[in-house]
């Protein structure tokens, strides 16, 4: 038994050693996943909710989660996500911004976690927009428990229920309600 034990954190290092991310996070692709509608050929209003491994160790059981809008007639996307680290310089963590909808998360292929097209979707996307711009963590980030990314995405979720959105149980950060004051 006592083997066993000085035997565990030697298995552990290497399993960690292992997982490890040989590519620096800074030149990870951030290249669209081609899932989004082409926002120049798609008339219609679109809402699509992305969830992707995040970088490093962490993906093997984690994921990092964002929101992009369309409304009928634009020919970009809004996108809507939270990034911590821009919270270590005093920052607003919530971004807001017209990018590519399905950007690769540093080097991680996104999924489709929910996607809302055509009739009544403009109204969808003024809801998302007033829950983001009242998001009540806006400078505060903790990978675990939360606030964080998926925080985000679930609060707005929560705040705009005709999404009918279900984050996976990877969205570490999604079931956080802290002190929302």
């Amino acid at each position: 038994m006592h083997r066993l034990k000085l035997l565990l954190p030697v298995v552990a290092a290497i399993m960690l050693v292992g997982c490890a991310s040989h590519a620096e996070w800074y030149n990870a692709s951030r290249i669209s996943a081609g899932i989004a509608p082409d926002p120049k050929e798609t008339e219609e209003a679109v809402i699509q909710v992305y969830g992707a491994d995040t970088w490093g160790w962490r993906g093997w059981f984690a994921i990092h989660t964002w929101i992009a809008v369309k409304r009928t007639g634009a020919r970009q996307y809004t996108v809507y996500d939270v990034f911590g680290w821009r919270g270590n310089y005093g920052g607003d963590v919530l971004r807001i911004r017209q990018d590519i909808p399905d950007r690769h998360w540093y080097g991680e292929k996104p999924e489709l976690l929910g996607s809302y097209r055509g009739e009544g979707v403009d109204a969808l996307i003024d809801a998302v927009d007033v829950a983001a711009r009242a998001y009540p963590w806006r400078t505060v980030y903790k990978a675990f428990p939360g606030p964080n990314s998926n925080t985000f995405t679930a609060w707005v979720a929560r705040q705009v229920p005709a999404l009918g959105l279900d984050l996976p149980f990877s969205a570490i950060g999604s079931g956080y309600v802290g002190n929302a004051n």
